[in-house]
């Protein structure tokens, strides 16, 4: 099967995924007492050496950068971040829409924290803070928006200090330009409305890939039924290939919508209409029923935009769950935190395309993480460069071109947010 799936991802990605190692036993099998060494997966030792590894390249800063300031910043219902350091540095990240209801924990449970720390022990400080006021309990996307929040104004005020754009921060520059794929949201419109829309955003970016969703919204939602016999994913799939053609990448997200019996069933069409990957094929925390639908499949299974943990993507990793990963940088909890994911899914020859969740800037995060890859997919999640943050960019005209865009070379973020909008914001206040 493992022989398939290399065969697979040659064609349909032309080199763009590795070949995945040979599965080990099933996670049933392992359900072992964790203390006897034997029941342990021996890629653990592996993938374990790798998360010791530090990201943030804390020798480009030869003096302590103490972090004096940490301020959450509103105007109506946008968030900045600022961040300054005793020395007078500064940085800015503009926030998830998801602060909404989460910037209680920002100013509670996470500005206290950083504030008097020394940013060059970013790495450390992201694990530490998992600890401060027991805030594991909040995993997710509760802690993990208000963080990257947080890291991403660290990153930008570190690149100013260093004149380094936020990739070269975490990694070396492989990727100047990134080629995106577009995303579709269409599932619950009829597949003639679903078909429109996609060709129109098709034709908006000139895209050269494109990820569809399938099945339902999630489980105990229903797949909106075509004319005909048929389920509108059964139509939709084979429908967008003869559209677009060969020559379009084309991927597959079902939310965790199905079983794994429907999801070996609906990654077989994907397999024969020759997709890319197959995302989220069950809930995301099925980890062995992810597992059983990754080993029926040639398909790359792809997954990590709800998962939490690092230790869950080790799993994952380990037991040949995932052959593609995607942490999300905003609810993944940042840069750092999301390029140890990929840097274990490395170790054995998997890759990884980040997800993309909301955020005024959202786009260019993604672009950074995914300059620095060593492992990246052929194409990244692209939802459109529409913005109500105004800024100026001097090294990149932010288009898309040939399906690529082009990442920004100044330090940190490599924009400059428009001094006017961002006065308009105020301190939110515990």
């Amino acid at each position: 099967m493992r022989t398939n799936r290399r065969r697979f991802i040659a064609t349909a990605l032309a080199g763009g995924v590795g070949a995945t190692a040979s599965a080990l036993s099933s996670y049933g099998s392992q359900a072992q007492d964790a203390g006897s060494a034997g029941a342990l997966n021996p890629r653990y030792a592996t993938l374990d050496e790798v998360l010791k590894q530090p990201v943030l390249k804390k020798e480009l800063f030869t003096t302590p950068v103490i972090i004096e300031t940490l301020e959450l910043l509103r105007y109506q219902g946008n968030f900045l971040c600022r961040v300054r350091s005793t020395g007078g540095a500064e940085g800015i990240s503009v926030g998830h829409s998801g602060l909404n209801s989460l910037y209680p924990i920002f100013v509670n449970l996470l500005q206290p924290f950083f504030l008097g720390k020394d940013a060059r022990d970013l790495d450390l400080l992201l694990e530490k803070v998992y600890i401060y006021n027991f805030n594991f309990r909040l995993s997710g996307m509760a802690l993990g928006i208000p963080l990257a929040t947080i890291e991403f104004a660290i990153l930008d005020m570190l690149g100013r200090i260093a004149n380094q754009p936020m990739g070269q921060l975490i990694g070396e520059i492989r990727h100047p330009q990134v080629a995106v794929y577009q995303a579709t949201e269409y599932r619950e419109k009829s597949v003639e409305e679903s078909l429109e829309l996609i060709k129109r955003d098709v034709a908006e970016y000139h895209a050269h890939a494109l990820k569809i969703k399938v099945g339902g919204l999630m489980f105990m939602t229903k797949d909106i039924k075509a004319v005909g016999p048929q389920g509108r994913t059964e139509t939709i799939i084979p429908l967008i290939r003869k559209t677009f053609g060969d020559d379009m990448a084309l991927y597959a997200d079902a939310n965790g919508f199905y079983t794994p019996e429907e999801a070996i069933r609906v990654g077989r069409l994907l397999e024969e209409y020759r997709y890319g990957f197959f995302e989220e094929p069950v809930m995301f925390d099925w980890y062995e029923e992810t597992k059983q639908v990754a080993d029926a499949l040639a398909l790359p299974v792809a997954g990590g935009e709800q998962e939490y943990s690092l230790h869950g993507f080790r799993g994952l990793i380990a037991h040949d769950g995932l052959q593609i990963v995607q942490p999300d940088n905003y609810y993944f909890g940042g840069m750092i935190r999301s390029m140890r994911v990929a840097r274990m899914a490395q170790a054995f020859g998997k890759d990884c395309t980040p997800h993309m969740s909301g955020g005024g800037l959202g786009y260019l995060y993604m672009m950074h993480f995914v300059s620095a890859l060593p492992n990246a997919c052929p194409h990244h999640e692209f939802k459109g460069l529409r913005t109500n943050v105004p800024f100026e960019c001097k090294t990149s005209p932010l288009a898309v071109a040939d399906g690529k865009v082009k990442v920004p070379t100044g330090p940190g973020l490599g924009v400059e947010i428009d001094a006017g909008y961002i006065q308009k914001h105020q301190p939110v206040k515990a």
